[in-house]
């Protein structure tokens, strides 16, 4: 299933910028608590994703367990989090499942939260090429990567659908456990960037085939973060470069009864932020509706965790 050189990754794992050195053979005991299988637990039709990515058809995702960063707020935290489901698909499993989404019609598939599993996505892409499937691909990170890893991916991922969650080290400590996030993604964007530029290549249905957006979810109480993630975006990158401004956030049960995590986004937050995309000279991306929360909220203890 795995070539030599990713072997001997997962047995000394240096996959993400903790660099656990773990061996994922033996026993899951990096930061990311998954081993060397191929770790999916969902595989299904997915429709919430940006118009360029799902179209009218939707996209075919791909949801991992386990995940290098630690979230608080996670609205997947039943598979990311320790302790949670875990992913017990085998490859031909995951195999038979991609394909059966793509016999509907469906072009695109997507990595969630590929972080810690690149040697399983190469091997999912390898045994779909074997059956004369190559759909578009969409590597949807959470930005906590190495340049060396997103390289080892170039010509295998088509969309890189890049998270930019955080500008300060602070918040990052304080909401995702990970203090070098915001030099580590923009080393990451910088990265994908260079392979992609600003230029999102679209078929002609309009769906994404080649290219780079970069997303932001907006938190409570977090605004000025969210002017600073713009402003390094303009600054670092290009005004150019396709932009995905979220207000889905939704409180879930661990952060229920916190400041500003335990509420919803308000329509003031949001529309200061897209206030300031817009001043910035943000040329090309999405907007999220008001209210659109509870429409990303999965479960994933359902088959299809989006129904």
């Amino acid at each position: 299933m795995y070539t030599t050189d990713e072997q001997d990754l997962l047995s000394r794992c240096t996959l993400c910028p903790r660099e656990c050195l773990a061996d994922r053979f033996a026993v899951s005991n990096g930061y990311c608590g998954t081993d060397a299988g191929i770790n999916a637990v969902s595989v299904c039709l997915h429709k919430g994703e940006e118009p360029v990515i799902c179209g009218d058809r939707g996209i075919c995702n791909i949801f991992f367990s386990g995940c290098n960063l630690r979230c608080i707020y996670c609205q997947n935290h039943e598979i990311s989090w320790p302790g949670g489901i875990t992913g017990l698909m085998s490859l031909e499993e995951t195999l038979d499942a991609i394909e059966k989404v793509l016999l509907q019609g469906v072009k695109t598939i997507g990595f969630v939260s590929p972080m810690h599993v690149v040697p399983q996505v190469k091997a999912i892409i390898r045994g779909l090429n074997g059956r004369g499937l190559r759909p578009v691909t969409v590597y949807n990170t959470n930005g906590y990567e190495k340049p060396e890893t997103i390289d080892s991916l170039d010509e295998i991922i088509d969309v890189w659908l890049c998270d930019y969650k955080y500008a300060g080290g602070n918040i990052a400590s304080e909401l995702s456990d990970v203090r070098d996030y915001p030099e580590t993604v923009l080393k990451a964007l910088k990265r994908m960037y260079f392979l992609k530029g600003s230029t999102l290549q679209t078929d002609n249905d309009g769906m994404a085939i080649s290219g780079l957006i970069i997303r932001h979810l907006i938190i409570p109480g977090h605004v000025n973060e969210s002017i600073k993630v713009l402003r390094n975006i303009a600054e670092e990158l290009s005004t150019g470069v396709h932009v995905s401004i979220m207000s889905q956030y939704s409180p879930t049960a661990p952060v229920s009864s916190m400041k500003n995590l335990g509420r919803q986004l308000s329509q003031h937050e949001y529309d200061s932020v897209v206030k300031e995309m817009e001043a910035l000279g943000f040329r090309n991306g999405w907007i999220q509706e008001s209210g659109s929360s509870f429409n990303y909220m999965p479960d994933f203890t359902k088959h299809d965790p989006f129904e």
